[in-house]
């Protein structure tokens, strides 16, 4: 029988498909059977870093691992342990969590030689969980569950949406694909870090669902500079724009998070422009196998795939602003670095 713990129970857990909320994984101190779990965490960048944290400080110890291995500094003065390989982390977890790059990334530090579960045999034991939060491919989701259920393990996909603003506060979005006995499992961790934890279905649905997230956040980006350039262009202050609409129909993450910090001038990333990329890469071509033309998205995409040709890869989705105020072929006030209010 499960403990309603935020594991929560395995009603609960069905009822997830729906969205398991703040109440249901988050407002419970974690059992003392699930602290016992031993954390790996694998990428200790942006999000990666905070997420950790959110897991040490419900009390859970935590082996970490970052290519750049300084990256774990903080986390390691806060009392994580930091190991030499993703095959070291998962020999000393329970449950390893992954948040890097791109796909190869993640094929690398998960199926690579010294990755999770490395080819070799060694890695993470039987009974262990994977939560992989990158956003990847669904093909890859689906590999990685069935070379985790060979080793007698379970994989959980499990991409997040909420920025670094979400992975600060814990109150990141979570799609899930996988089983449910494993998300159960981590529920207790999941809901340290989040706010909502949704499963979607089996291995691959999560992120898949991701890739639906990014299609809409495309959209939106694209709405928010277009609708911030029009303002500024007509002598609207683009600040008071962001507070008349944002309350209404118009609301949404990029307009009332983002467009103000482009309007600062703060283009410093929350997300980077280059992992977009990608994000829009993966998208665009689960919409062509499913036989999709998604205009909207293309444009987006090209759009940001000319911002990393010109050296803005490192750059925050919302420097998207530059690059339609570029296309608007009319001189005029700059959203970007807009004058504050007195």
């Amino acid at each position: 029988m499960l403990s309603r713990t935020p594991a929560v129970s395995r009603a609960a857990c069905r009822l997830s498909r729906t969205g398991l909320g703040a109440g249901a994984v988050r407002g419970f101190s974690a059992s003392a059977a699930a602290l016992k779990e031993r954390i790996g965490w694998i990428g200790t960048g942006v999000m990666g870093s905070p997420m950790c944290q959110h897991l040490m400080d419900a009390g859970y110890s935590a082996t970490v691992y970052n290519r750049t291995a300084s990256k774990c500094d903080g986390l390691a003065a806060a009392g994580a342990r930091v190991a030499s390989s993703p095959r070291e982390v998962a020999e000393n977890s329970d449950v390893v969590f992954s948040i890097v790059g791109t796909p190869a990334d993640v094929e690398s530090v998960i199926l690579g030689a010294d990755g999770v579960f490395d080819p070799s045999g060694g890695g993470l034991a039987a009974g262990g969980v994977l939560v992989e939060m990158t956003t990847s491919s669904p093909s890859l989701a689906r590999e990685i569950a069935e070379v985790a259920a060979a080793r007698g393990c379970s994989s959980l996909d499990a991409p997040v949406s909420g920025g670094d603003v979400g992975a600060r506060n814990g109150t990141l979005a979570v799609m899930v694909g996988g089983e449910e006995d494993a998300l159960a499992r981590v529920a207790p961790l999941l809901g340290a870090m989040s706010s909502k934890v949704t499963l979607m279905g089996p291995a691959g649905a999560g992120q898949m669902t991701k890739a639906v997230n990014q299609t809409v956040i495309a959209n939106n980006m694209m709405g928010m500079a277009e609708g911030l350039v029009l303002a500024t262009r007509a002598g609207l202050n683009p600040f008071d724009v962001v507070d008349a609409i944002g309350g209404g129909a118009a609301a949404s993450f990029s307009l009332t998070q983002l467009g103000p910090r482009a309007a600062k001038g703060d283009l410093d990333p929350g997300f980077f422009v280059e992992h977009f990329v990608k994000d829009l890469g993966i998208a665009l071509g689960e919409a062509e196998r499913l036989g999709l033309q998604l205009r909207g998205m293309q444009v987006a995409s090209e759009l940001y795939a000319e911002m990393m040709k010109n050296g803005q890869g490192k750059r925050g989705t919302q420097a998207l602003v530059q690059a339609v105020e570029a296309l608007a072929r009319k001189e005029g006030p700059s959203v970007v670095g807009f004058p504050p209010r007195s």
